[in-house]
């Protein structure tokens, strides 16, 4: 493989043009969108007329602007990207307040059960969630901790929620959401599904799968920003029945009714609840459109694309260097990252952040490059590659100042 074949697949690209539709600074590789994705151009305006709005309306830009129903409306969009009915997302709150809230209704419906089935070696919010649940609880739930090829022997009758991520954060490696989903419900339990590293990168049709609940952020692949608010999927049929225990007064029947008592909204809505933050969502709404605009096939199948360039780059230029492959090899196991394991992974990758390759590190030894394609080019796969090879031949990482640890990695 040499650049020029590179160059030659970005010109036939039908996602080339989203590619202007982001900020990117020149000279950089960005290869850490399933971290952060980038900002859309049209993101400032879109803060700058929000507060337009404020400044200009005031308090009437919640029916003027209609603030009021930004959360559903951007449910919408992104019900869209993971095989949502309109009515059955909504964009609130963070992540792992969301699963508080998912968790905590489904352990109510199944109150004969006191399983909840994650997998441990998962991005660890979601278990401290689970954990700061249980204790609430008294303590009468317990985790059992399965790993992927585990999973589907460990569901049973005692299970009475498994929660999983479909996309593993370190390895990429994705979980069959269509069986494991059917497992859980001949055992009798319901199905939890964290779409943090699917939504907006992955064909996710979680009506297809008949998945009970699901939750995921909107600031990896879908480009919201940084801190935007995540969504909360509750499938239709559990609507008035699933009913989540953080009840403020935005998931209330009629809000400004002021009525002293609960009384939960019958639909989507009961799954909010304070005021929502609607600077955050509007810019939010950005990064969502654009995805929404863009044909999830092509997006999968450059992502596999590329995933698999850049696994050829590193076995041809870096096979010397003792990198281990800790992605699935096969595109369709794995989402939109490449994962290599290295004993010196985190001044590795300060290294090529130096050098304008951003990926990130993931204790103890993980390089993550995460492809997003509405504004990579394949070429950057080449050039990251070329980067990674010449700070290895040179020792460049040996370089105290990539020696040293930051707060973030």
């Amino acid at each position: 493989m040499n650049r020029q074949s590179f160059l030659d697949l970005d010109a036939a690209d039908v996602l080339a043009p989203f590619r202007s539709e982001f900020q990117l600074p020149v000279g950089v590789i960005y290869l850490c969108g399933n971290s952060l994705g980038a900002m859309p151009r049209c993101a400032p305006e879109i803060a700058r007329r929000t507060m337009d709005e404020w400044a200009k309306d005031l308090v009437k830009s919640w029916n003027t602007a209609d603030w009021f129903h930004l959360p559903q409306r951007l449910g919408r969009l992104v019900a869209g990207l993971i095989g949502a009915a309109e009515d059955e997302v909504v964009v609130t709150d963070a992540t792992g307040i969301n699963l508080f809230k998912v968790l905590a209704a489904a352990l109510a419906m199944r109150p004969d059960r006191n399983v909840i089935l994650m997998e441990g070696s998962n991005f660890p919010t979601d278990n401290y969630t689970a954990q700061g649940l249980i204790a609430l609880l008294g303590n009468r739930h317990r985790i059992r901790f399965a790993e992927h090829d585990g999973i589907m022997a460990a569901i049973d009758k005692d299970v009475a929620v498994v929660a999983l991520t479909e996309g593993h954060y370190k390895t990429g490696r994705l979980h069959d959401m269509r069986a494991i989903t059917a497992r859980a419900h001949a055992c009798g339990a319901l199905a939890v599904w964290d779409l943090c590293h699917s939504a907006g990168i992955l064909p996710v049709d979680l009506n297809g799968c008949h998945a009970d609940f699901a939750v995921g952020c909107t600031y990896k692949y879908l480009n919201g920003g940084p801190g935007s608010p995540a969504f909360i999927f509750a499938a239709r049929r559990h609507h008035g029945v699933a009913l989540q225990p953080l009840t403020g007064w935005y998931g209330h029947g009629s809000p400004f009714a002021f009525e002293r008592d609960y009384r939960p909204a019958p639909g989507i809505e009961q799954m909010q609840s304070g005021t929502p933050p609607i600077l955050s969502l509007a810019v939010a709404e950005a990064g969502i459109g654009i995805t929404a605009r863009a044909p999830m096939a092509a997006i999968r199948g450059k992502s596999r694309r590329m995933g698999d360039l850049f696994i050829q780059l590193v076995d041809e230029f870096c096979d010397e260097f003792d990198f281990r492959l800790a992605s699935p090899r096969e595109s369709a196991q794995r989402g939109s990252q490449v994962s290599l394991t290295h004993q010196h992974g985190y001044p590795i990758m300060r290294a090529l952040i130096s050098r304008g390759v951003i990926g990130d590190f993931r204790a103890p030894d993980i390089l993550r490059f995460g492809f997003a394609p509405l504004y990579l080019c394949y070429v950057d796969i080449f050039d990251a590659a070329q980067a990674l090879r010449d700070i290895m031949q040179t020792d460049a990482w040996r370089l105290p100042e990539f020696n040293s640890s930051l707060a973030v990695t």
